[in-house]
């Protein structure tokens, strides 16, 4: 099918509606531990210990290590092989670690348990969006990334919410317990998927694989892409990983299971209308601005970086608003920014595209803000650390509107390879 021709295959829309649950559960895991992060901290560390927290950020840095590490050997994996098999492997066991988190009796335990949920979707991270790719055009590609992506907001806010219930009614260990079983079905479910072709959406090339993966260090839209959603990860992994704690512990907001709640429903909120209107404007201004997918990621990037700022001193429920609206302009980079990463990698080394990218940005970013915020707040106080690893938030603006100049000839390179 040429990339620009309209969706003809009809296992398009079962994938997305799969990747799309999987991707929700993805992020209910990830921000679990987000949002029981002072219980965690309270079950296996002394108050006076002023480097708890820069231990129970140690945890997402597990993760992190684990799950960037991993990428590139499934990545690799997942050009050669079939991805559902990859995807619905990659799922089992995530969701088979996350259940053991709950039983975790030390810390130690504990942080294995994240390990392997690292692995887990270190398997599924880079092929997911490749299969995406592969069956919807380039013309509708942006929207559909956005709302593949619109599972991060979503996710992220559920898990929030989900474990603020659960903890409040049960213990904090069952929230980490009911996730496994959907996510094991949904590992299931991946057995029954077709395997669409790598490159199905746009013509078959000749080039070599060594040949496309060298050409990627290249593609400068590629290397400024990743530079951008490094420090764009840097500075949300951080903030979103303490936030609740943030409003909990330091602006005297005393019920947490109310700010997770709260914070979960205007992460939904602002997620979802931010996530579908930058895959939207992403798509609908790039006949106007070809680099608009680089545009759309670093305008948003730039305005949401006041409100964060402006939420830091101004009282509540005021600070909500400007929360809202700096989460609304951060997630408006999610589906341009992945759709420009998908378009300017060739169908054959996509999956390893995205692995290489999701090493990057993770070893740059939210590997180490979680506990450089942990430290820094431990000795002088979260608003310090917040303007510390925020302001990494105007440097990925800065690099995408800066590539804007390099994603349209990029673009064009990669569809006339496929349609030779």
């Amino acid at each position: 099918m040429a990339s620009g021709s309209a969706i003809t295959n009809s296992g398009a829309r079962p994938a997305l509606a799969l990747l799309l649950g999987i991707n929700l559960f993805n992020y209910i895991d990830r921000y679990i531990l987000a949002a029981v992060e002072p219980e965690i901290r309270r079950a296996f560390f002394s108050p006076d210990d002023i480097d708890a927290k820069t231990k129970t950020g140690t945890l997402a840095t597990a993760f992190l290590l684990t799950y960037m590490l991993s990428a590139p050997i499934f990545g690799r994996m997942a050009d050669r092989l079939p991805r559902w098999w990859i995807i619905g492997g990659g799922v089992a066991v995530w969701s088979l670690a996350s259940g053991a988190t709950g039983l975790a009796g030390s810390f130690t335990i504990l942080l294995v348990t994240r390990i392997f949920v690292g692995i887990g979707e270190g398997a599924y991270g880079p092929a997911a969006p490749t299969i995406l790719a592969d069956l919807y055009p380039l013309t509708i590609r942006g929207r559909v990334m956005a709302v593949f992506f619109m599972a991060i907001p979503v996710g992220s806010a559920l898990g929030y919410g989900f474990a603020g219930f659960i903890n409040a009614h049960w213990d904090w260990r069952w929230a980490f317990y009911l996730v496994a079983p959907p996510g094991l079905l949904l590992a299931i479910l991946c057995t029954f998927m077709r395997e669409p072709k790598r490159g199905e959406s746009s013509a078959k090339s000749s080039r070599s694989r060594r040949a496309d993966i060298m050409t990627l260090f290249k593609t400068r839209s590629y290397v400024l892409n990743t530079l951008a959603c490094a420090a764009m990860t840097f500075a949300i992994g951080g903030l979103a990983f303490w936030t609740p704690s943030y409003i909990y512990e330091y602006r005297g907001q005393t019920n947490l299971a109310q700010v997770n709640m709260i914070f979960g429903a205007l992460t939904v909120a602002a997620g979802i209308l931010g996530t579908l209107s930058g895959g939207w404007a992403g798509d609908k201004l790039r006949s106007r601005f070809p680099g608009s997918y680089f545009l759309v990621s670093g305008l948003g990037m730039i305005i949401g970086f006041p409100f964060i700022i402006v939420m830091l001193f101004i009282p509540f429920p005021w600070a909500w608003i400007s929360l809202f609206i700096a989460m609304f302009f951060l997630f408006s980079n999610t589906g341009p920014a992945n759709t420009a990463l998908a378009n300017v990698t060739h169908p054959f080394v996509r999956a390893t595209g995205f692995a290489l990218n999701i090493f990057i940005i993770h070893a740059l970013g939210d590997a180490i803000s979680p506990p450089l915020i942990g430290a820094i707040a431990g000795r002088t106080n979260m608003n310090v650390a917040f303007l510390v690893v925020s302001a990494a938030m105007l440097v990925s603006g800065v690099i995408w509107l800066y590539g804007m100049r390099y994603l349209a000839a990029d673009t064009a390179a990669v569809e006339s390879q496929t349609l030779r």
